[in-house]
């Protein structure tokens, strides 16, 4: 089984650039040769690189330390040294780049960036110059050459921020797999007990106007903003969403306070997290008390925007793809278009910190 990763920090190094060459050229029939030492090589740069068969970060768990070459020193007869070559760091789409140190950020690739997008981050030191460069009126013998630029090394954390429209809140055995599993061609582990979602999950909706990604990430527990469970961990991953569904077990004990508290959670996390537009799908409607719960949840919140759906049993399941299609492509949350690569810098909510978005029209 692969083992999901969603962030790490790594080492950088660049090259160091080649030493220059101090030589002189000694052939026979030739008595005034003159100096011949040949230049170093650049050093190799460390470059960024989207793989789109990646999914997680794990592959960069087994490789903390990305060097790249040292330029080859000069030599006599004008041989200059070869460049060193580049370590080249790939990451899958929509991987954040930030200083491990201070936080800056660097970098972002975005989730639909084609497959040949790169960033240059290190250069490498630049070749030392061989004594041919030194050669003038007044010394026709220069025993002077330069040693090659050092390279740069940097710590960066590397984060995997999953790009979808839609994502799915709720709590510990809600529905919200088997809603994703109904919806899309998502095929998450789904079975009859709290925490079987310990990874995100992602899905493709079809509809007649285009494609909607969902996001399904592990369940919220209460005083998950204080640290507890895995759901705050993978907030980030629905960050980005242009809309939220909050999946209510009907037929649990506390479902009448289960929207309050993934509310207060999320609004814990990142305040512009809890302002995103919702809709609410009561799940579970074919349990024995299904009714009589819903309408008393749908007494206390009059004015929310409602479905009452059964999952397990494929109950109203077409008024709820029909409502996620409306929000997702009405006005207020029209779906962005995004940019190829983004270089903005963050905007700090709180402690917690978001890379800025640009989209394009």
């Amino acid at each position: 089984m692969i083992r999901f990763s969603d962030e790490t920090i790594i080492q950088v190094s660049s090259g160091k650039g080649g030493n220059g060459c101090i030589a002189f050229r000694r052939e026979k029939y030739i008595p005034n040769g003159g100096p011949s030492g040949g230049d170093g090589g650049k050093g190799g740069d460390v470059v960024f690189a989207v793989k789109k068969n990646l999914r997680t970060l794990t592959h960069l768990h087994h490789r903390q330390h990305f060097k790249a070459k040292n330029g080859g020193d000069g030599s006599g007869n004008k041989r200059f040294g070869k460049d060193g070559e580049n370590a080249t760091v790939f990451v899958p789409p929509g991987t954040i780049i930030t200083d491990a140190q201070t936080g800056e950020f660097i970098a972002e690739f975005a989730a639909d960036c084609d497959e040949d997008q790169s960033f240059l981050f290190l250069e490498g030191g630049k070749g030392g110059w061989g004594n041919i460069h030194f050669k003038s009126s007044v010394n026709q013998a220069p025993r002077r050459a330069n040693p090659g630029a050092p390279g740069e090394t940097r710590e960066v954390k590397i984060e995997l921020s999953i790009i979808a429209d839609v994502g799915l809140v709720g709590f510990p055995n809600a529905g919200k797999s088997s809603l994703l599993n109904y919806f899309t061609n998502a095929r998450p582990k789904i079975a009859p007990y709290p925490f079987t979602t310990k990874i995100p999950n992602l899905g493709v909706l079809h509809t007649d106007q285009q494609d909607i990604i969902i996001a399904d990430i592990p369940g919220i527990i209460e005083n998950a903003g204080d640290g507890k469970g895995l759901g705050t961990r993978f907030l980030k991953h629905i960050s980005r969403t242009s809309l939220l569904i909050f999946m209510i077990d009907i037929d649990n004990r506390n479902f009448l306070t289960a929207l309050d508290t993934l509310k207060a959670e999320l609004q814990k996390f990142s305040p512009i997290l809890a302002e995103k537009p919702y809709i609410i799908l009561a799940n579970k409607m074919d349990l024995p008390h299904g009714e009589e719960n819903f309408s008393q949840f749908k007494e206390k919140y009059p004015n929310e925007k409602i479905v009452s759906v059964s999952v397990a049993k494929g109950w109203n399941m077409d008024e709820a793809k029909k409502a996620i299609t409306e929000l997702v492509f009405s006005g207020t949350t029209q779906k962005p278009k995004r940019s190829k690569f983004l270089e903005t810098r963050s905007v700090t909510d709180g402690s917690i910190q978001y890379p800025g978005q640009e989209w394009t029209e």
